[in-house]
């Protein structure tokens, strides 16, 4: 059986529901790590793949394989960002400029746990598909100028499967299971609605890919070397991506990656990719 880009021997299976069986009062979250270090399931960086263990048992259980214990407190997931501080309060003045005139505009990487409630605040509250964990490996940044936030981006794990980004790369289906990690995603990116500074999206798309190898090396040990993203047409039409050089690969079907009636009731979206390095394809298809 095959499980998040992994494949389940059945011995593999016969010990998931062994560790299941021997701590009956261990949570959910505890069994994926007892799997990942039985099964040996680790991130390039040695870590375990704990939360992608996690997505398997559901879907395992969902397939009827094993039985999980029940939650023991709910995640959050599907449920409105319910956080709201004053920190996060729509500016009584809109910021009006040039992207050159912000001659102090940096990138920071969130870390602090009140930086990231914030920047899940803001995410929740100004973006249009709200709030939702990034999944996997991640970074997220604020970007600021004069000691204001004007903008937040937002990195995850790719598409596991997208035909145009695929024949793009050139990879085969086995290639593409064990290198998928070197591809990102960029999930989340949020001007601020009060913000109205011309070219500053596609500046900090530009510092964004220049730094981005850089921070995911020193986080997760290792460099990706492609990046993607997903635009929803006709709401957008990717301005701001093509103007700092991203490569315009095609359209989704909008099926959308649980879509197993191939209903496509999904908005369709445009797919962006960006190389952090000449010889991507090498690296990928190698």
């Amino acid at each position: 059986m095959r499980y998040c880009g992994r494949d389940f021997a059945d011995w593999e299976l016969l010990e998931i529901r062994r560790l299941i069986a021997d701590n009956p009062r261990a949570s959910r979250a505890r069994l994926s790590r007892l799997a990942c270090e039985q099964l040996g399931w680790r991130r390039a960086d040695g870590r375990l793949k704990d939360m992608s263990c996690r997505v398997a048992m559901l879907r395992m259980q969902d397939d009827g394989l094993i039985q999980l214990p029940p939650r023991c407190n709910g995640n959050g997931n599907g449920r409105p960002y319910g956080r709201r501080t004053s920190e996060a309060e729509p500016e009584l003045f809109p910021v009006v400029a040039s992207a050159g005139a912000l001659v102090d505009l940096h990138l920071d990487p969130v870390e602090p746990s009140k930086a990231s409630h914030l920047w899940n605040e803001y995410i929740a509250r100004y973006h249009y598909l709200g709030y939702q964990p990034l999944p996997g490996a991640q970074l997220r940044y604020f970007a600021t100028a004069h000691g204001k936030v004007l903008a937040l981006m937002g990195f995850g794990a790719a598409a596991w499967k997208i035909a145009p980004r695929d024949r793009f790369i050139g990879w085969t289906a086995e290639q593409r299971q064990s290198r998928l990690q070197l591809v990102v995603n960029n999930a989340r990116f949020l001007l601020l609605p009060w913000v109205h500074c011309q070219n500053l999206a596609s500046r900090l798309l530009s510092m964004a890919t220049r730094r981005l190898a850089d921070d995911w090396q020193k986080r997760y040990g290792y460099r990706p070397v492609l990046v993607e993203t997903f635009v929803e047409s006709p709401r957008f039409r990717g301005t701001c991506y093509k103007a700092a050089n991203w490569i315009y690969l095609g359209e989704t079907q909008g099926r959308g990656k649980l879509d197993k009636d191939h209903t496509a009731s999904l908005p369709r979206k445009s797919i962006w990719a960006y190389p952090l390095v000449k010889d991507f394809r090498r690296i990928l298809c190698d």
